[in-house]
């Protein structure tokens, strides 16, 4: 009986939707998190009649045929590239950026990360830094006296000295775009790598070939929408348990069967 194993792929689909969801609300408070999808499709159709078939009877094009689907299986899990609400933080080096681009970091490796999170730190050396401690490109240094630090929409980065009236300029924070942001890859810590899918990175400074511009002061908020991402746990769980049901009525028609004398 098919129904058994047909069922069963729909109730492992509906959990993987529930963990997807269970994810999306446990970073509602995650700064630049945007929240995840999971899209499936069916399974291969057994084609007992083909469509198109002719029949053998009377000679005429069977115009539908008898096509028998068995399940469903997960296609991917995409993200919601929203821009998330930005909120007021007051943090000197918070930045939060408005419209498309990402900050470029180093890890310790070498490799290059890209990250929406703007809560910026500096180390003891001046280093600006993202709050794991790896380094924001291009690699901005803020001298130990200087008393304040201004980022302009441009990105570029000014400290302020006492008894001195200009600004010295330190450098100028650059973003990189992607021709398919769907197609980084979440390594965690509010993190993303290149792949084939997404293309290569491409580095300009804020405002410029489409890319967002800084705010200084501010971050970028969760995009997560607490109310649809509910109203969808009930859809998956009520889906859970139909699927449920089917296994249910199969395992009594089943025993039906094996008490048939």
């Amino acid at each position: 009986m098919r129904a058994l194993d047909i069922a069963a792929t729909g109730m492992s689909a509906q959990q993987m939707r529930v963990e997807v969801i269970s994810n999306n609300l446990a970073n509602m408070s995650t700064t630049g998190y945007s929240p995840r999808r999971a899209d499936f499709a069916d399974l291969h159709y057994q084609q007992v009649v083909r469509a198109g078939a002719i029949n053998a009877s009377d000679g005429t094009v069977v115009p539908t045929g008898v096509q028998l689907g068995l399940g469903v299986r997960p296609a991917a899990v995409s993200v919601n590239m929203a821009q998330g609400s930005l909120s007021q933080s007051g943090g000197m080096l918070d930045v939060a950026i408005e419209g498309r681009g990402w900050l470029e970091v180093t890890l310790p490796s070498g490799t290059a990360a890209y990250t929406r999170d703007g809560a910026l730190q500096r180390t003891g050396d001046g280093l600006m830094v993202t709050a794991d401690g790896f380094e924001v490109a291009p690699g901005i240094t803020i001298p130990e006296d200087a008393r304040q630090i201004s980022i302009n929409g441009d990105g570029e980065v000014y400290a302020y000295f006492v008894n001195r009236v200009e600004g010295e300029l330190l450098g100028q924070i650059t973003l990189v775009g992607f021709a398919n942001d769907h197609g980084l890859e979440a390594m965690g810590s509010n993190l993303f790598l290149e792949t084939a899918a997404s293309g290569g990175p491409v580095q300009g400074n804020p405002g410029e070939n489409g890319l967002g511009t800084l705010r200084q002061g501010y971050l970028e908020e969760s995009s997560v929408d607490a109310v649809r991402e509910i109203t969808e746990l009930i859809e998956a769980q009520r889906g859970y348990e139909l699927n449920a049901k089917v296994i249910s009525a199969a395992d009594q028609m089943l025993g039906a069967t094996t008490q048939v004398r």
